[in-house]
């Protein structure tokens, strides 16, 4: 008679053991679980250190005035426009709904209030953040990706220039003086779009829309605007920045990042939003 086959030798054909499989496996599961989160400390870990340089050589001299100039031309004043047409549809959408809510309870005269709140809380740094990084931090994602992946920024680097001086801080300065610039300009578009709706369409007295408006608007909430879109500014450049400025992987990998920053950078904007309102707001 043959002798009995022993587990080790069924597992000479080749398969693996049972027990062998589940290491592996809890590995593998063990890595799908954790490594989103280890890649998101470490994107905050490197957005965190650029932040730092691009503060340390923004208070360095040699300044860069020209490189400033040129990124507040572009952020600031190339955003109005398209700022202003959102921010007046914006606040054109928000008054008829306003006045359907409040047509109920027969009290349409406190829209103007409730419109000019929103926008001023709200609505004009929130938009205006997104909007501004749609047009310009795609933009500075994408070029510094571009420096990046043709050596520019090696090249820089080797006459001695920094090119978180040079590229970076007149970004990141650029942004956050002129996005709380680009909020107001939100604001008062998106009030012109109420006024059309509420006074001109829907007859509601420019009187009590005025003094609705001084009634609900405190200079709390105009600090609270000023604080918000000055914040947003330094997180879309700072990201976009960051994005772009260690980008990889050629033309696929520019297209990449600039996705990427865009989205990191809305994200953020909606979370840093509800963190200053939370802090700002005596409840």
């Amino acid at each position: 008679m043959s002798e009995a086959t022993s587990p080790e030798a069924r597992n000479d054909g080749g398969e693996k053991p049972e027990s062998a499989e589940k290491p592996l496996f809890l590995a593998v599961v063990f890595d799908r679980m954790v490594g989103p989160v280890l890649d998101l400390l470490d994107e905050l870990g490197a957005t965190a250190m650029l932040a730092s340089r691009t503060f340390a050589w923004t208070i360095r001299p040699p300044y860069r005035w020209s490189q400033l100039l040129i990124a507040l031309e572009f952020i600031g004043a190339g955003s109005v426009f398209i700022v202003g047409l959102v921010g007046l549809f914006t606040g054109m959408a928000f008054t008829v709904s306003s006045i359907v809510g409040f047509r109920q309870f027969s009290a349409e005269g406190m829209v103007g209030g409730v419109v000019a709140l929103a926008l001023a809380r709200e609505l004009a740094p929130v938009l205006a953040a997104v909007v501004v990084t749609a047009r310009a931090g795609s933009t500075m994602a994408s070029e510094l990706g571009n420096m990046r992946v043709t050596e520019q920024i090696d090249a820089i680097t080797t006459m001695g220039v920094s090119p978180v001086q040079f590229l970076v801080s007149p970004r990141v300065v650029a942004t956050t003086l002129m996005l709380p610039l680009l909020a107001i300009c939100f604001g008062l578009a998106g009030m012109i779009g109420a006024y059309v709706v509420a006074v001109l369409w829907q007859g509601i007295d420019p009187g009590i829309f005025y003094d609705r408006i001084e009634q609900f608007v405190q200079p709390s909430d105009l600090r609270m605007l000023g604080t918000k879109s000055a914040l947003f500014g330094l997180i879309v450049s700072i990201i976009c920045c960051k994005k772009g400025f260690f980008a990889s992987g050629g033309a696929r990998g520019v297209g990449e990042a600039t996705a990427k920053a865009v989205v990191a950078s809305i994200v953020a904007i909606f979370a840093a939003d509800y963190v200053v309102t939370t802090m700002m707001t005596e409840l």
